[in-house]
C-alpha cells in the first residue's frame, strides 16, 4: 500500500527542531523540543516521519503514567495530524460537517498512536491510515442510518450486504436468505434480520419498480399506494345531516340532495332547478354553514350535558 504525500513544505525550509528545550516540571532534559505550528507547517513528509519514528521508541521505554509519556504522546498525535487532515478530505462530498470529521479522525489517530508497536517492523503511516479512516467510516455508519438500530443489527447488515453481493455475482441472480445464510454461516432468522435492517439504511424509493418474479411486474410503488377514499367523507357527512334535512326549506334539500347523494355538478343543478350556477353556489354555501352551526350546537349540548346519572 503506498503512503500518501503530506504536503506540508519542503524539508530544506523546515527550522531546526534540535534546540535546547525550554525546562519542564518532571520532563527529562533529553527530550525533543515539540514542534512549534511554524514549524509544522513547513516540515518536509521525510523529516516528519523520522522524529515521529524517534519519539516512538522513545515513548516505548517511558512509563504511561509519567509526565514525560504524556508530552512524548501529545508530540506524536501533533506531528501527525496532517495524515488526519489528509484522511478526512477523502470524505469532504460527504453531508456531515468537516469539523466533526476531523474530530473522529484525531480520535482515530490517538487509538493509532497507542495501538502503534514499533516492534513489528511496520510503518507508523501503514498502521494509522486504516485505523484513522475506520474511525470516520465507523462514524458514518452509526450516524447516517435514518431510524437508529442497535450496533449488532448494523454489523448484521454489513455482513448480509457483502455476503449477498458475492452470491449475486457467482449465481448470477439475486440470492435467496438459505443460501445467504449457507454462505455466511448464519441462521436464516439472522440473515432476515440484516436484510429487515438494510430497508432502514436504504429504504426504498416510492418510484422504485418491483422485482420482476412478482404479479405486479414492472408497477412503482407509488402506483400500488392506497389513497383516502372520499366516499367515506361523503358517508360521515350524509349520515351526520340527515337528521337535520327536514329542517331546512324544499329548495335547500334538493340541492343537497343532488350534489351529496346524486353527485351533480353545480352547472346541472343550476339547470334542475332553474337559476344561475352562481346562485346555486351561494346556496350550497349558506346552507353547509348553517348545517355546520347546527352540528356544533348539537356536539357542544352532548359534552354539557356531562355522562348519565348512575342509576
Amino acid at each position: 500500500m503506498s503512503t500518501p504525500t503530506l504536503r506540508t513544505g519542503h524539508p530544506s525550509r523546515a527550522p531546526s527542531t534540535s534546540a535546547p528545550r525550554a525546562p519542564a516540571d518532571g520532563l527529562p532534559p533529553d527530550l525533543p523540543p515539540r514542534p512549534t505550528e511554524a514549524q509544522l507547517r513547513v516540515m518536509g513528509k521525510t523529516e516528519a516521519r523520522g522524529l515521529s519514528d524517534a519519539l516512538f521508541e522513545r515513548l516505548a521505554g517511558l512509563p504511561r503514567e509519567t509526565h514525560a509519556y504524556s508530552y512524548v504522546r501529545g508530540t506524536v498525535i501533533e506531528l501527525n495530524m496532517p495524515l488526519v487532515r489528509f484522511i478526512a478530505g477523502r470524505f469532504r462530498h460527504r453531508p456531515e460537517d468537516m469539523d466533526d470529521i476531523l474530530q473522529v479522525g484525531t480520535v482515530g489517530l490517538i487509538k493509532a498512536v497507542d495501538g502503534y508497536d514499533p516492534k513489528r517492523g511496520v510503518e507508523f503511516l501503514t498502521y494509522a491510515i486504516p485505523t484513522i479512516a475506520g474511525e470516520i467510516k465507523r462514524f458514518f455508519r452509526d450516524t447516517s442510518w435514518p431510524v437508529r438500530v442497535p450496533r449488532r443489527m448494523q454489523e448484521c447488515y454489513l455482513s448480509v450486504a457483502r455476503g449477498s453481493d458475492r452470491l449475486e455475482q457467482q449465481l448470477g441472480r439475486l440470492p435467496h436468505p438459505e443460501e445467504i445464510a449457507d454462505a455466511l454461516h448464519l441462521t436464516v432468522d439472522e440473515v432476515v434480520e440484516g436484510l429487515v435492517a438494510g430497508r432502514v439504511y436504504r429504504p426504498d424509493s416510492l418510484d422504485a419498480l418491483r422485482e420482476q418474479d412478482t404479479d405486479e411486474s414492472g408497477s412503482a410503488l407509488l402506483d400500488r399506494l392506497g389513497a383516502r377514499d372520499p366516499g367515506i367523507e361523503l358517508a360521515e357527512f350524509r349520515t351526520a345531516v340527515r337528521p337535520l334535512l327536514g329542517q331546512l326549506p324544499r329548495r335547500e334539500q334538493v340541492v343537497l340532495k343532488l350534489r351529496f347523494w346524486e353527485d351533480r355538478t353545480q352547472s346541472e343543478i343550476a339547470e334542475r332547478i332553474g337559476v344561475s350556477q352562481m346562485h346555486v353556489s351561494r346556496l350550497l354555501s349558506a346552507t353547509l354553514a348553517h348545517l355546520r352551526e347546527q352540528l356544533e350546537d348539537r356536539a357542544a349540548d352532548t359534552r354539557s350535558d356531562g355522562p348519565p346519572e348512575p342509576g
